[in-house]
């Protein structure tokens, strides 16, 4: 599994990111400023790429990533920032950097631009087809969006068994309504969040045979799957 370095100064872009890293398999760990990024990196090590904003407090992306190349000349680096200006792409590629994208940007977009990187320096990719859940006494397959428990199976609809498997992914952790919202939705308007609160109730009682297993809300944040 691909580890990656992610700093970026907006909480909220920088959650949602580390969230949907994730989701599709990479060990994520997010620093909010450029010296955070710094520790991380010479503390915890052991990262396959770095996702670096250049508008950083403390020390700018650009600083950051010749300090990175300083310690390992060969990990990959993708620059984010709201600048468009050739300047600072031209800047950018010169401390280094393997990619850089301008926000605001979809995350499928990003995670495209990681993948063709990881593929052309021969690094591990994170698995993104595992389908096959045990959750309680169910087993879930995403993959033909059935649900079974003993002898019984239930088949769940798309949307029911993807929102099921963005839980399973992140089974025991909090996992945001935005997120859950613009991954699966395609944005978090309140006709879709009201959509999905009506899917949550659903998977609840797809679930109810099994009491140890729970859906929680999580108050100002999302859900959560107790298992």
């Amino acid at each position: 599994m691909a580890k990656i370095l992610l700093t970026e100064d907006d909480p909220n872009l920088g959650m949602l990111l580390q969230e949907y890293l994730q989701a599709k398999g990479f060990t994520t760990d997010l620093a909010k400023n450029g010296e955070e990024g710094l520790k991380f990196f010479l503390e915890k090590g052991g990262y396959d790429m770095c996702i670096l904003d250049v508008m950083m407090p403390k020390k700018d992306g650009f600083s950051l990533a010749k300090e990175i190349r300083m310690k390992d000349k060969d990990i990959p680096v993708i620059f984010l920032t709201a600048k468009s200006m050739k300047e600072d792409t031209i800047q950018g590629f010169k401390v280094g950097a393997d990619d850089y994208i301008t926000k605001p940007f979809s995350m499928e977009e990003l995670l495209m631009r990681m993948k063709a990187i990881l593929r052309r320096i021969n690094k591990q990719e994170p698995d993104t087809q595992i389908n096959n859940f045990k959750i309680g006494a169910y087993e879930f397959d995403a993959q033909t969006n059935s649900l079974s428990i003993n002898d019984s199976q239930n088949k769940l609809t798309t949307k029911e068994s993807e929102l099921l498997k963005l839980l399973c992914q992140n089974k025991n952790q909090s996992v945001s309504r935005s997120f859950a919202l613009k991954l699966i939705w395609g944005d978090d308007s309140y006709f879709n969040a009201r959509s999905m609160d009506v899917y949550i109730t659903k998977l609840r009682k797809h679930l109810k045979e099994d009491p140890s297993l729970q859906i929680m809300n999580m108050h100002g944040e999302g859900f959560k799957l107790i298992c």
